[in-house]
């Protein structure tokens, strides 16, 4: 449905500009040193990681492609011998800005912190998902992970100045959603560039334990919004993912749709050109009703696991009239 957007809601409809025009994620491989109950590539471990020359090769076929920015992901990709040196290689090829998508436990050994910065590593993407070690590492089901990544933002910070920037991500599951407030002021101490709630995507190894771990959603805006408040009454930009603008009332600038760069895709065995749009066709799930949101437009909907366990009753149109208050 075509609908007059509202001045107040004008900067919802339009995409912040990217820093890179292309951006490829390129998976090095699936060993990890954490175990945790929600992961969404635990299947794809028996995969065999990638060889140096593998990644190379990639690297300068996605440079080629006109990628500049370059995300090396797992897996743990950090576990590799070989990562400070594809780090340097990345950066020699012309790579603008080198994404580390890690657990962020290695980074609590500051020799390593040293060589990765050294070699030109600009971001580390990792992730915490409780307030307390209790929660975190039962999620990680690795004692003292928690200890370790927190200690690793705090070397990067250190050591770094502001030179690499630093998010953290929070998946929510049943375990531990209701205590995101007290995750988030957790979180907002270690002044991170920027902060991300991210409902669980139910699909491989999670999938088949669904009901075990997934809440639903609807259970859990309100902890979210409680999350939100505590980063941006920090001044901490946040964002929230895979909760579509329909449940996020009042709070829709945060959601992450607006922000998902153009992205290739590289695993073992496989290689996703624009993942944007196998994202959109085959693994997110809109309705019929969708059509008469005024966000549908620029709403990706609930990864399609979602619906086939909890249906889609709680994702109902927003109306045409409704305009944000706090955009």
């Amino acid at each position: 449905m075509s609908v007059a957007i509202a001045p107040e809601m004008q900067n919802l409809f339009s995409r912040p500009a990217e820093k890179f025009a292309k951006r490829v994620v390129v998976f090095t491989g699936f060993n990890c040193s954490n175990k945790c109950c929600f992961c969404a590539v635990e299947s794809k471990r028996p995969a065999v990681d990638k060889t140096t020359e593998e990644v190379l090769r990639e690297m300068a076929r996605a440079y080629e492609r006109g990628a500049r920015q370059l995300v090396l992901s797992g897996g743990e990709c950090t576990l590799r011998k070989d990562i400070v040196d594809l780090v340097r290689a990345a950066r020699q090829k012309g790579f603008v800005d080198v994404h580390i998508q890690s657990n962020g436990r290695r980074f609590s050994d500051i020799g390593f912190c040293k060589e990765m910065f050294a070699a030109g590593m600009s971001y580390l993407g990792t992730s915490i998902h409780g307030p307390s070690g209790a929660v975190h590492d039962d999620l990680t089901a690795r004692p003292g992970s928690l200890r370790e990544v927190v200690e690793g933002i705090h070397n990067l910070k250190r050591l770094a100045r502001g030179r690499i920037g630093i998010a953290i991500n929070s998946v929510m599951v049943r375990q531990n959603f209701a205590l995101l407030p007290e995750t988030a002021s957790l979180l907002v101490r270690l002044r991170p560039d920027l902060l991300q709630f991210a409902f669980v995507h139910a699909c491989g190894f999670t999938e088949e334990r669904f009901r075990r771990f997934v809440p639903r959603k609807t259970d859990v805006v309100a902890y979210v919004k409680q999350g939100v408040d505590i980063a941006v009454g920090a001044g901490i930009p946040v964002m929230v993912e895979a909760i579509p603008y329909c449940l996020l009332t009042g709070y829709e600038k945060h959601c992450s749709d607006r922000f998902i760069p153009s992205t290739d895709v590289i695993e073992p065995g496989r290689e996703i050109l624009n993942y944007e749009q196998v994202r959109l066709r085959s693994s997110k799930r809109k309705f019929a009703r969708c059509l008469d949101c005024r966000f549908d437009a620029i709403c990706e909907g609930p990864w399609q696991q979602y619906p086939e366990h909890y249906g889609d009753e709680e994702f109902q149109p927003v109306e045409a009239e409704y305009v944000n208050q706090r955009a």
